[in-house]
């Protein structure tokens, strides 16, 4: 039987918990909703970087053609970059074909934080179905891994996890769910239409006072995208 764990922050991360196992890293608002948009409108390969620099060390090195810098510090896009860290801007026409070199508050760094698993997959509510599909092929003990916000805990990942749980258990296979885990999946049971939920959470109010209301509103649709990225090599890429 497949057992479903979540860890609630990057703060959280403890290699024995996530060791040899599939890891699905969240941050819904709004990294890893970037990562699935900019994918599927054709974008070659994201790119994590855990700081600033590392991300302009590294853009040095390619020809300026075939590569874009994108992310945002405190949700606000970084001063020099060509994108922020909304999935609105990730066009086919502007990133098919490029490489896009990616830092986040957040996002990045829980990938950076997620190495000792055995796979690493990227969920997002945009994508949730593929990635609840794709577990249930896998057939192996599965940890989602929330983002958060700033190492907290964070309202609108949790009802994430919440939602590609609800959507193995769809599949009509046996999960042995943690506590966290069936959690997740009641609270999302009780707010299927996810709005209300989540606009309680801490980041919400973040997005909404910088005027990010279209991102929201995108990033809160339910699998609107059937693609699953992997973290690999490190490089982000779609699992085929």
């Amino acid at each position: 039987m497949v057992k479903v764990d979540i860890i609630i922050s990057a703060n959280d991360i403890v290699e024995s918990k996530i060791k040899d196992k599939v890891v699905v890293v969240i941050d819904m608002f709004r990294a890893t909703s970037v990562i699935v948009t900019a994918l599927s409108n054709g974008c070659e390969e994201v790119i994590p970087y855990l700081t600033i620099e590392e991300t302009l060390e590294a853009a040095d090195k390619i020809c300026r053609d075939n590569y874009l810098l994108g992310g945002e510090r405190n949700a606000v896009k970084i001063d020099g970059f060509d994108l922020s860290n909304s999935p609105l801007e990730y066009t086919e026409d502007i990133v098919k074909n490029k490489k896009v070199l990616f830092t986040t508050t957040n996002g990045t760094r829980t990938l950076a934080r997620s190495k000792y698993a055995g796979r690493i997959l990227i969920g997002a509510m945009i994508n949730a179905k593929a990635v609840a599909k794709k577990l249930i092929e896998l057939n192996q003990d599965a940890v989602i891994i929330n983002a958060g916000t700033n190492g907290n805990f964070s309202m609108d990942d949790y009802i994430c996890s919440g939602y590609i749980i609800n959507e193995m258990l769809v599949y009509g296979e046996k999960l042995e769910l943690t506590d966290i885990a069936k959690t997740a999946n009641i609270i999302y049971e009780g707010n299927l239409e996810i709005m209300s939920y989540v606009k309680q959470a801490t980041h919400y109010s973040v997005m909404k006072a910088l005027n990010l209301d279209n991102d929201i509103s995108y990033c809160t649709k339910k699998s609107i995208i059937d693609i699953v990225p992997e973290y690999k090599d490190n490089k982000i890429t779609i699992l085929i």
